[in-house]
C-alpha cells in the first residue's frame, strides 16, 4: 500500500540548499506574528505543486487498490477503526 509523509521543507526548486532556511529565518525573525505577517504575492509556490502532484499520485493509487488502508499494529487508533469498520474490509 502506497504512503506519502509530508511536511515542510527548505528546499527550493532552482535555489542553492542554504536558500530556504535563509528565507525561513527571515520570515520567523522579521514577519512571524506582527503586522507584516500577511501573504506576500511573491513566494514562490512551485514545491508545493510538485507535493500535491505526489499526493494526488498516493491518493488515486489508495482510491483504486483492492484493500483498505490499515494502520500498523500497536498504532492507537488501529481499535477505533477496526471498531468502525465492524468486521468489514
Amino acid at each position: 500500500m502506497p504512503a506519502l509523509y509530508v511536511d515542510y521543507g527548505t528546499r527550493f526548486v532552482g535555489k542553492p540548499p542554504e536558500f530556504g532556511q535563509q528565507v525561513r529565518d527571515d520570515y520567523t525573525e522579521n514577519r512571524y506574528h506582527q503586522p507584516a505577517d500577511e501573504f506576500d504575492e511573491s513566494w514562490d509556490f512551485s514545491g508545493t505543486a510538485l507535493d500535491l502532484e505526489a499526493l494526488l499520485a498516493v491518493g488515486r493509487a489508495i482510491s483504486a487498490a483492492d484493500i483498505w488502508p490499515e494502520w500498523k499494529p500497536g498504532t492507537e487508533f488501529k481499535a477505533t477503526r477496526e471498531a468502525m469498520l465492524g468486521g468489514r474490509r
